[in-house]
């Protein structure tokens, strides 16, 4: 936020979503009034430190702190906003004096303030609590509008990049040799995807939101919504900060692929064969893992809501958060699921492109992938902040070192094992005094299954047994 901005909206005046509030010492209290008003109305833009007349009387510079930290605490409440909505508040410097600044975006629903609704017209806030036709409306509204749909009329073609747009081409034709996008413009691939299209309250047309995101510059993607961004982050050794970290602000093509290359970092891959139509093939669980967590946040996500979005890497589990409009409440019950589109357009782009499948096919490829990986289940928290959480091993391994290591040079040159066989190596390398019994249960298999991949590993040099059957433990030979 700029000066130059600021005095923009002092000169334009208040209205519908501009708001100024005399604040020289503390918080009015009517400003949550106003923030729950836009929020359920167009959004807006609210000043501190200016009289309604536009005079510029500024907040004293030791109360700012105060202020900010009252502000951000106190819209994170339930209990005043509800749904509470994250929000920042910015300090400017205009003419000698500081102004506060918060853009407050229209949210995906109807909130509260203290209990009571409020809207939104040309004169100010106002109570619409007992007023059910036009509370009425005010929920139909929400019900029926895709944020992703919000019409931005001032941006062009120039304000897009033409290189994702040709990259959103051939990667529809490598899923598709016949995709219509081939032979289409980069307007009439826009117009085919459903992400340009008319405002029918003002008539006005232009790109849709779900465009920016997906094909606008990074600097545009920030105009449109300046909270933008993914947050990656590993965490396992030092848990009060991080080991490493991607800060993303960029488009939701750019964002996929440093969410896979994150992931493909900092977790093991552990050897698996897939049964196929064309027969065993390799399958790195570990990627259908990520490619479900990065094409649910980005696809799912309510992005005119400031919450960081974040996806962070354990000891034991990977955990991501996204702002969401929530439709089922709660921890989703897996094997009963409905999916409901959040973002559909978005979906239908990363279903084209090959970056995600139907609807529906994440959750259950997670319940698939997360069970070999970690002989685990997900869980996905459908609420105001989404949360999915996908239990991990805890390996202590560094960066791209795969999760059969140190046996991985054994095993696969010139040896090559079985599935079942990997997997107990693994289950002895994570505990070397694991019994028969606890092998059967952990893999699924009878004694004398286990009993044959015990001897057939033993037979190749790969597997010893030191001490007693009841005392004893495993060792798995390094160098074959």
């Amino acid at each position: 936020m700029t000066k130059t901005r600021i005095l923009s909206l002092i000169q334009e005046g208040e209205g519908l979503r501009i708001e100024f509030k005399e604040c020289k010492r503390k918080l009015p209290k009517n400003v949550y009034e106003t923030v729950c008003a836009f929020l359920n109305r167009n959004g807006g833009e609210i000043v501190l430190g200016v009289r309604d007349d536009g005079e510029i009387v500024g907040v004293e510079l030791d109360k700012i702190d105060s202020i900010k930290k009252e502000f951000v605490t106190t819209v994170n409440n339930s209990t005043k906003i509800s749904p509470s909505f994250n929000l920042s508040i910015q300090q400017v410097t205009v003419d000698d004096k500081l102004v506060l600044y918060i853009n407050v975006p229209e949210s995906s629903q109807v909130h509260r303030c203290n209990g009571r609704y409020f809207d939104r017209n040309q004169d100010g806030d106002f109570n619409v609590s007992d007023k059910n036709s036009h509370l009425s409306g005010l929920f139909m509204n929400k019900q029926l509008f895709h944020t992703e749909n919000k019409i931005y009329p001032h941006f062009t073609m120039a304000d897009l990049r033409k290189d994702i747009l040709e990259k959103a081409r051939k990667l529809a034709a490598f899923q598709n040799s016949e995709h219509p996008w081939q032979n289409m413009s980069d307007l009439e691939l826009i117009k085919s995807a459903k992400l340009y299209g008319k405002d029918t309250m003002t008539n006005e047309e232009g790109f849709t939101l779900a465009c920016l995101l997906l094909f606008g510059k990074d600097d545009i993607i920030l105009d449109a919504i300046p909270f933008h961004k993914t947050d990656l982050i590993l965490r396992k050794v030092n848990l009060d900060r991080y080991d490493d970290r991607d800060d993303v602000r960029t488009n939701l093509f750019d964002t996929y692929t440093r969410i896979m290359a994150f992931g493909q970092k900092h977790l093991p891959d552990p050897f698996y064969l897939e049964d196929t139509e064309q027969g065993p093939q390799r399958t790195s669980v570990r990627d259908k893992i990520v490619r479900e967590i990065a094409s649910n946040i980005l696809i799912h996500r309510e992005y005119t809501n400031g919450f960081p979005a974040k996806i962070i890497i354990e000891q034991k589990r990977i955990y991501s958060e996204n702002a969401n409009r929530p439709h089922d409440h709660g921890l989703i019950d897996l094997n009963n699921f409905s999916p409901f589109p959040k973002n559909p357009n978005i979906a239908r782009v990363f279903k084209e492109t090959g970056m995600a499948d139907e609807l529906g096919s994440g959750v259950r490829n997670l319940l698939k992938y997360v069970q070999i990986y970690a002989n685990g289940k997900p869980q996905l928290f459908d609420e105001d902040v989404f949360k999915l959480i996908v239990p991990i091993s805890d390996f202590s391994f560094g960066p791209n070192e795969p999760i059969n290591e140190p046996i991985n040079e054994p095993i696969n040159e010139p040896i090559n094992l079985t599935p079942e066989q990997e997997r107990l190596l693994l289950e002895i390398k994570k505990d070397p005094k694991i019994t028969k019994p606890q092998l059967e249960e952990t893999l699924g298999k009878s004694r004398a299954s286990v009993t044959r991949y015990i001897a057939d590993l033993r037979k190749m040099g790969l597997l010893e047994r030191e001490g007693s059957n009841k005392t004893g433990r495993w060792v798995i030979i390094k160098n074959k």
